[in-house]
């Protein structure tokens, strides 16, 4: 009973905390309507061509490669005010795609939408600290974490239910709704004191050491798998085998569960037998997965596939901690950060290069492509042991 007074004492969950719970509850379940509806809305109700879409792709990920800009640009603003601007953006953004009337409009909806999502995706755990403190901020963090994870669940979940019981409803109506519900997001936090948080924070910076080189190897790798194994596989199903909205929120939102369930228990894996045995082996199933979209003409194995790719990709968590153990506290921070640019380096040009190549070798040729490249990260990870007592020799090292 003691630990159940202290997990609701309300020197922990303090008004301020209860309202930005609400607020990124909020927020989460306004892009699950959006996330659960691209595809379709581009290719049913835009009329885009697979092109079109892939293009959208690479623009989508163009703010997340200028994030460090895009923090500067806002640094100045109290961290509040910071995320209440994101998330205006965001819903704006999103808000605007149901009334584009040209794919150019579309762009700068789409760029819109993205430049919110990046600035606001590290600053809601920056705002989860300054409402905690360093006796509670992991539990902050995790019951944050679980807010946002619910909230996108119950998002998906709103597609699946709304989808099947009226199909024929406009699909510019979940952008109207998610966009909308984004905006009051924004206003919520605006509710918070405006100087809330604003210790100093070191700005944001990029690390590269030769030391880490596989890391940024893995996860530049990361980043262009990151397209194929899902925006890429959702645009072949809604193309190919004509899945509704109601087909894709419901994979989604099983995959949503399972993965939610499941990841107390892959991160638990990952700390057991280190990333030197989880991420060679997750790359392992991902590229057998892969090579199966590309053979596989049935659609049943394909969700099969789809659900087992969902619960595969968790484990790339492993490059983060193996990052988490090995690098000095000092030095944790900027190389990750090195890691997101890397990451958005490969998700910008890959969407670029797919839309060249798709008429020429089709789908099946990007996901056997995909399982090669897949395939060629494996010995990468497989080093990642050497690399980590190469990593504790040094930091031993008084000359180092």
């Amino acid at each position: 009973m003691q630990r159940f007074r202290l997990r609701y004492d309300t020197t922990v969950w303090t008004r301020n905390l209860i309202l930005f719970a609400v607020t990124l509850f909020l927020a989460r379940f306004g892009q699950g309507l959006l996330d659960g509806t691209r595809m379709n809305f581009f290719i049913e109700t835009l009329d885009l061509t697979e092109g079109q879409v892939l293009w959208l792709e690479g623009v989508r990920e163009l703010p997340g490669l200028g994030l460090i800009f895009l923090a500067a640009l806002t640094m100045r603003l109290p961290l509040m005010r910071q995320g209440t601007l994101a998330l205006f953006l965001m819903g704006v953004g999103y808000f605007v795609h149901a009334f584009v009337g040209s794919y150019s409009a579309l762009l700068l909806a789409v760029v819109a939408g993205s430049f919110g999502f990046h600035l606001w995706a590290p600053l809601n755990s920056a705002i989860g600290l300054a409402l905690s403190n360093k006796q509670n901020a992991g539990y902050v963090l995790g019951a944050l974490g679980s807010v946002g994870s619910l909230a996108g669940i119950a998002g998906m979940g709103a597609i699946s239910l709304i989808s099947g019981l009226l199909p024929e409803m406009p699909l510019t109506t979940y952008y109207v709704v998610g966009g909308l519900v984004i905006v009051v997001s924004s206003l919520m936090l605006y509710l918070l004191p405006k100087h809330l948080g604003t210790t100093e924070v070191e700005p944001s910076r990029i690390l590269i050491k030769g030391r880490y080189w596989r890391y940024y190897v893995l996860i530049f790798f990361s980043g262009a798998r990151k397209l194929v194994l899902g925006s890429f596989i959702t645009l072949m199903l809604v193309e190919n085998f004509g899945l509704r909205v109601w087909h894709i929120s419901t994979l989604t939102l099983i995959s949503g569960v399972l993965t939610l369930a499941l990841s107390p228990a892959m991160g638990r894996i990952i700390d057991r037998r280190g990333e030197q045995v989880t991420t060679p082996l997750s790359y392992a199933v991902l590229a057998l997965c892969c090579f199966g979209y590309a053979v596989v003409g049935n659609l049943w194995l394909l969700i099969v596939l789809w659900i087992i790719i969902k619960l595969v990709t968790p484990f790339g968590l492993g490059l983060s901690t193996y990052v988490y153990r090995t690098a000095p506290p000092e030095e944790l921070t900027p190389t990750l950060t090195a890691g997101v640019t890397f990451d958005h380096i490969s998700s910008v040009g890959v969407p670029f290069l797919a839309s060249a190549l798709l008429p020429i070798i089709d789908y099946q040729g990007i996901f056997l492509a995909s399982a090669v490249l897949i395939l060629i990260s494996i010995p990468f990870a497989r080093a990642l042991q050497v690399q980590t007592e190469a990593a504790v020799a040094i930091a031993l090292s008084p000359a180092e």
